[in-house]
């Protein structure tokens, strides 16, 4: 079965037009998209890269091709290098700016051999085929390596692995058969078929990025509402859901924690050392729990914690490692000295409520005040019995 033969003009103009596209939206998402989603501008450079080679590629016929093809292809190679770096940017991963430099600097030294001395075609495009096979190939470890588990990933580096297995069977036709198949306007069928290929990347591959980008905007916007912005532990929202989660593991086990005095801290230091505080209270309560614990600022000095499949034995071992904790010389050596009070309240019956926790543990918090703070105070269960009994009395 023959191969239908693609009109290669209309293949780069169409390239070209969804390049163009594709970059206005990139640059769109650049300017709104926050800060902390990088790699956006590298990708809209990247694309503009491409954009700028196919123009130059447009001018074969009125640009001597002695100084046409080096700058196109210099051109193309800096765009390809530009989505790894945005890539990379990306992930988190340190930029490779010593292959992007080597990648465009070797192509354009391949292109001025073997046009100027030894003209080679399928020289040319072999060597230039496996030079974007690196780019290709590096991107798509970066993606295998650092993204997370989930579709839009998947996606992405599907999309990058197919470039990349275009570009070598691109590299292997053009060794195979002299060049002959692989000019960009007279070549054969299956060079048609791999300009059908990089046109449909230059789509695809950017709305995969997209895709990516996309999931990491929902991650941040959901974090951030489900966060609170100064300590980064859990807000009263994130703490009902986590525990709507984790409510099946039983004994549950909650602690409602106070800064005692913190008034006077905000006197005496200010609202910013305040803060500083808040903060050290937040990282000492964290790093005292298990993964599956769970740490929320419910506003001003208050803390609550919930721990799942806990004992009350457990939860008191919890609450005397976080004030051991405090007692221990502090990383900021600037921070004023404080305590905390700490109420637990642990699971009295299996249909207790998250709210029938929050006030028990409460109430044990406010005898521990009470009492003289910097104490720890167990709620005893007998108020959460009665609770229940009034509640099947009214129903």
């Amino acid at each position: 079965m023959s191969l239908v033969k693609l009109d290669p003009a209309t293949i780069i103009l169409m390239s070209t037009l969804m390049a163009v596209a594709m970059c206005v939206v990139l640059f769109a998402a650049q300017r709104s998209f926050p800060s902390t989603v990088q790699g956006l501008r590298e990708w809209v450079f990247g694309m503009l890269g491409l954009v700028v080679s196919s123009v130059l590629f447009g001018l074969r016929d009125m640009v001597p091709p002695c100084i046409l093809l080096p700058v196109a292809n210099s051109v193309f190679l800096c765009g390809a290098g530009m989505l790894l770096i945005g890539t990379q940017r990306f992930y988190g991963v340190r930029p490779a700016w010593h292959l992007f430099h080597g990648v465009w600097l070797l192509g354009l030294l391949v292109m001025l051999c073997w046009l100027y001395l030894w003209p080679d075609f399928a020289m040319r495009v072999t060597m230039f085929s496996l030079l974007m096979l690196v780019l290709n190939a590096t991107q798509f470890l970066v993606i295998a390596r650092h993204g997370e588990r989930h579709v839009s990933t998947l996606f992405f580096g599907m999309l990058t692995l197919v470039q990349s297995l275009s570009v070598l069977h691109r590299a292997i036709s053009a060794l195979q058969d002299g060049g002959a198949g692989s000019d960009i306007l007279h070549g054969g069928p299956y060079h048609s078929l791999y300009l059908a290929v990089t046109a449909f990347m230059t789509l695809l591959l950017p709305v995969g990025f997209m895709t990516v980008a996309t999931r990491r905007l929902q991650s941040l916007l959901e974090q951030r509402s489900n966060r609170d912005p100064l300590t980064a532990v859990l807000n009263r929202r994130g703490f009902a859901a986590w525990h709507a989660r984790e409510s099946a593991r039983r004994p549950l086990a909650l602690m409602s924690i106070d800064l005692d005095f913190f008034k006077a801290i905000n006197d005496r230091h200010g609202h910013a050392m305040g803060d500083r505080v808040l903060v050290d209270v937040a990282g000492v309560i964290s790093g005292a729990l298990r993964e599956r614990d769970a740490v929320a600022r419910f506003g001003g000095e208050e803390f609550v914690v919930l721990l799942p499949d806990a004992s009350p034995a457990r939860a008191e071992l919890v609450a005397r490692r976080i004030q051991d904790a405090l007692r221990q010389p502090r990383p900021d050596p600037a921070l004023p000295k404080y305590t905390l009070s700490i109420g637990i309240a642990c699971q009295a019956s299996h249909d207790e409520t998250l709210d029938s926790l929050l006030l028990r543990s409460d109430l044990a918090l406010y005898r521990a005040k009470q009492l003289g703070r910097d104490r720890i105070e167990v709620a005893q269960p007998e108020l959460a019995q009665l609770k229940h009994r009034q509640h099947i009395c009214q129903n």
